[in-house]
């Protein structure tokens, strides 16, 4: 199990089929039953505190699970302070700690996306949890053979374009942009406009070159 803190109120957990098993669960019991009936995560909070200092302790949870045809768990876990937030419908742990949980079966198949992120700021912050992953450079320009960053009113695009959708490593990245970025579909009509009324930020390697010089680290 590998746990890695993104920012000051959210971190990533990324468990294997060994991970669960050791664990005494497995895939189909952490999608299907509460949370509320899993020591998994109660252990995982726990880690978090030991390992990260990410104290939860008071605060309301999302948490984001995505899955993986090949027996990949991410979690992702972000913490709210009560009156930070106000949203319904959430479940009590250990009764002082509120959670949302969404569930979300991640696949590539298309072979071009865009991403929306809502600054650049965003943008940089998923550059940064790239190399804290350590994903590796080398990787980058096998995932597509176009990786455009747009500014339109005030927002940012990310457009991928003839991905590899075969290539293992794929699925990691895009699981990872998930937790900072939304998903658009994909269409040429806007992509023109992007091009004739917006302002290209990285014409190329948008990812690569993110890591290298926006995620505020020395590689």
């Amino acid at each position: 199990m590998k746990i890695e803190k993104l920012t000051e109120n959210k971190i990533r957990v990324i468990m294997n089929s060994k991970d669960l098993k050791e664990n005494n669960t497995d895939i189909h019991t952490v999608l299907t039953k509460s949370i509320n009936s899993q020591g998994l995560f109660l252990d995982i909070l726990k880690k978090a505190e030991k390992e990260l200092n990410f104290f939860t302790e008071g605060c309301k949870l999302l948490i984001e699970v995505f899955y993986s045809s090949d027996d990949i768990l991410v979690f992702t876990i972000t913490k709210f302070l009560p009156q930070a937030s106000s949203q319904k419908g959430s479940e009590n742990l250990g009764g002082h700690k509120k959670l949302i949980v969404k569930r979300k079966n991640y696949n590539v198949k298309n072979s071009q996306l865009i991403y929306v992120f809502d600054s650049f700021d965003t943008f940089c912050d998923f550059c940064h949890s790239l190399y804290l992953s350590n994903f590796g450079i080398a990787n980058f320009k096998k995932i597509a053979k176009s990786i455009t960053l747009y500014l339109y009113n005030d927002t940012y695009y990310l457009i991928l374009k003839n991905i590899n959708t075969k290539f293992d490593e794929t699925k990691k990245l895009f699981s990872s942009i998930s937790e900072f970025a939304k998903y658009k579909t994909f269409s040429e009509i806007f992509t023109n406009k992007l091009r004739e009324h917006g302002k290209i930020v990285v014409k190329n390697n948008a990812i690569e070159l993110g890591v290298k010089h926006f995620a505020n680290i020395d590689l």
